[in-house]
């Protein structure tokens, strides 16, 4: 338990240290959306990249865990669609417990498994996130255009489309094709994508705390989506994990990708959607909030 707080403790650091630059206006307001944009297509996607055609993937068990990350969520997400007309919520709400509930923050996953499995964690969580991305964004966009208020809804082949231009995605794709091919970026791009690989987790982390929004929103939905998704869901995938016979690695990157809190893009999806976008940043603050505590013992006892 030690070992797994001191390796998840910097990251809630570097996310407190964004938050307390940005209420600082330090080094100014334009800065946070330049470097949330910077991170999410450049420096993670070299991230990726370089660590997927760099890792010897030949053995990486792949099925099982993606197996087990898709019964967790499509389990979470049923659940809440089964028990919607019990909730009492309205359905910008219910969207946002949805979303709230499934959606997980991908830099505080990918920093989480760098930081206590190293290089093969990271392997191992970019291959999830190929998995996580699309399950995740459809299921939310389905609840949007069901339940949300406003017109501008995409539809689930708008989200699609979006999705073949996720750079997260292609980077992905990009490094597990490199991979099977045996190859590295040519031309000495390799290094250049290991040094901005470097930049991306605290760059990322800091633009997660600049993100965070303390505000007031109704305790019962903020309370439901935060349990379902840091207590319900790492739960559901361990169960997932030992039911399927999932290998002890490969199980704590599924855990650690259920219990970190909410995508910060869940908001703008919310907002564009008409979804309870208030409600949403009030859910992503608070459980960034409360994972400091429970994504070590979630590690630590699910994990």
């Amino acid at each position: 338990m030690a070992e797994i707080l001191a390796g998840i403790a910097p990251i809630f650091a570097l996310i407190l240290a964004g938050h307390g630059l940005k209420r600082l206006n330090f080094p100014g307001e334009a800065f946070w959306p330049d470097l949330e944009r910077l991170t999410y297509y450049v420096l993670f996607p070299a991230l990726l990249v370089d660590s997927l055609s760099a890792k010897d993937l030949g053995g990486l068990p792949v099925a099982l865990p993606a197996l087990a990350l898709v019964l967790a969520v499509c389990a979470a997400a049923g659940l809440l669609f089964l028990t919607r007309p019990w909730l009492g919520l309205t359905g910008p709400a219910f969207t946002s417990v949805l979303q709230g509930a499934i959606r997980p923050n991908t830099y505080v996953g990918l920093s989480a498994a760098a930081a206590l499995l190293g290089v093969e964690g990271l392997a191992r969580a970019a291959v999830a996130l190929v998995v996580l991305i699309p399950l995740v964004n459809t299921l939310a966009v389905v609840a949007l255009n069901r339940f949300g208020e406003g017109d501008s809804r995409p539809g689930v082949l708008g989200v699609l489309r979006e999705l073949a231009k996720n750079p997260l995605i292609l980077s992905c794709l990009a490094g597990l094709v490199l991979n099977g091919l045996g190859q590295r970026l040519p031309f000495g791009l390799s290094e250049v994508a290991a040094i901005l690989g470097r930049a991306a987790l605290p760059l990322g982390l800091l633009a997660v705390g600049a993100g965070l929004r303390f505000q007031l929103a109704q305790t019962r939905p903020l309370a439901l989506a935060s349990v379902l998704h840091l207590v319900f869901l790492p739960v559901l995938a361990a169960g997932a994990c030992s039911l399927l016979g999932v290998d002890p690695v490969s199980r704590l990157v599924v855990v650690l990708f259920t219990a970190v809190p909410a995508s910060a893009s869940s908001y703008i999806l919310a907002r564009q959607m008409g979804g309870d976008a208030d409600l949403m940043a009030a859910v992503i603050t608070i459980q960034t909030a409360l994972s400091a505590l429970s994504l070590p013992l979630a590690a630590a006892w699910l994990g």
